[in-house]
């Protein structure tokens, strides 16, 4: 009976155990993508708004899964080049704001409120944070590269 009880506790919680995707280490949508993992980058085509700074639509015909993230894109042509170099193309910071990265906090990043530095992609969280940023981006983007490591794996609630 004590077996009994201890393999039905086991069960119990495996069955009820919520799967690990990446929400604490990149910015993602609430819900599940076909794909069975949350989206990243709000749905934008990361190859666009990386290499013309265009905000286009993605689509999940044309998704790629990146650690537990489904990215979207616009044509298959940006899907693929995004495949072959996804770290060319994926949003700093996991897709957090830079700006609060900077400060210690997770906020969500807009692909709206984008700079491209020295060829990678930093998000901000709205226009008046990126007016904030282009006053000082260099200290901004430096202690963002400092304070990351210590809140990548933090949980959004406990910063």
């Amino acid at each position: 009976m004590k077996k009994l009880a201890i393999v039905t506790m086991v069960l119990f919680t495996l069955g009820n155990a919520i799967p690990t995707f990446a929400a604490d280490e990149h910015n993602v949508t609430n819900g599940i993508t076909t794909a069975g993992v949350p989206l990243g980058l709000h749905g934008v085509d990361a190859v666009a708004l990386t290499t013309i700074h265009d905000v286009s639509e993605g689509s999940a015909k044309h998704t790629v899964v990146v650690d537990n993230v489904a990215y979207y894109f616009a044509s298959e042509d940006s899907a693929e080049q995004f495949e072959a170099q996804p770290d060319r193309y994926l949003p700093q910071y996991g897709g957090f704001c830079a700006y609060a990265v900077a400060l210690g906090k997770k906020f969500d990043g807009d692909p709206r409120y984008a700079d491209i530095v020295d060829g990678k992609l930093y998000l901000f969280v709205n226009e008046d944070i990126y007016a904030k940023y282009k006053q000082d981006a260099r200290n901004i983007l430096r202690n963002a590269e400092k304070t990351w490591p210590s809140i990548e794996h933090t949980a959004i609630e406990d910063l």
